[in-house]
């Protein structure tokens, strides 16, 4: 999972890699458009026209879609919770809250989030592996509020899944080297069953072929950090200019590894930050 500061960043911002920014015009007239659509689901939901309500979300899909190659670029082409581009296949624009209906652990489905519907900070990138398992799936802590559009309360909830715009969340998962998405070491229990749920429902390590990348990124950055450190041992000598160069070699390799654009950086970053050398650690990005 990559960590995106999705609530610092905006369309017409001039210093996104790859991104061609929107002007201010055109930004104004997609957040009015999304206004008079909510608008309108609003009315339909108070009607009771929850599948006419419904049909409308679907058929305006086009909206987020406007949004999607920015919302790529923020995280360099790759998805937001697997950290993969074509590992985890097509990528697309994904609800963080559902917009339609929610499904709990128990007692079945609520109505969605569908007053998010067209909001860009409720859209993230994700690969069709984790958005097909995850579907519906918003379960809440036992005892959470529950926001509804006519009392918004989505900052009091307290959801199961990890998010990737919340710092806090990203740091909570971590990876082993058999390529396996696991809980961060010494995380609450709160936080474990969080990401235990996550992994489970986002298919983040049931899928096979993202585990295997992941195994080989892991051995990868494992190789070069052997080398720095034979390298490191041996680079005191006058006369030991090979071991500098593969000093130098194989610290280059490991910024690249854990580079935020790279794909499945964060394995490399943890293969690095478990080693607990502060040293070590001042090479990741």
């Amino acid at each position: 999972m990559i960590w995106i500061d999705l609530e610092n960043k905006l369309p017409t911002d001039r210093d996104i890699p790859d991104w061609t920014p929107w002007s201010q015009a055109k930004w104004d007239a997609w957040l009015a458009e999304s206004q008079r659509l909510v608008a309108v689901l609003a009315w339909l939901n108070d009607a009771g026209q929850i599948k006419i309500r419904n049909q409308l979300i679907d058929d305006r899909s086009a909206h987020w879609g406007k949004l999607k190659p920015w919302l790529l670029a923020l995280s360099s082409g790759k998805c937001w919770f697997t950290e993969a581009r074509e590992i985890a296949s097509h990528l697309d624009v994904e609800h963080y809250r559902p917009k339609k209906s929610a499904r709990n652990v128990k007692n079945g489905d609520r109505d969605g989030y569908w007053w998010l519907a067209f909001d860009y900070m409720n859209f993230r990138i994700a690969g069709t592996v984790p958005n097909r398992k995850k579907g519906t799936w918003f379960p809440l802590r036992y005892g959470s509020p529950c926001s509804t559009y006519a009392r918004r309360r989505e900052r009091e909830e307290v959801p199961h899944f990890l998010d990737p715009i919340n710092a806090y969340d990203v740091s909570l998962l971590a990876f082993d080297e058999e390529g396996k998405a696991v809980p961060a070491p010494g995380v609450s229990r709160w936080d474990y069953v969080r990401v235990q749920r996550t992994v489970e429902r986002l298919k983040l390590t049931e899928h096979q072929a993202l585990s295997e990348e992941r195994r080989k990124v892991w051995q990868r950055a494992n190789r070069a950090i052997k080398n720095y450190y034979q390298a490191k041992n041996e680079s005191t000598s006058f006369h030991a200019a090979g071991a500098r160069e593969l000093l130098r070699q194989s610290a280059m390799q490991i910024a690249e590894l854990t580079k935020a654009n790279a794909e499945l950086s964060s394995v490399a970053r943890w293969c690095v930050l478990l080693r607990n050398d502060p040293q070590l650690a001042r090479l990741v990005s």
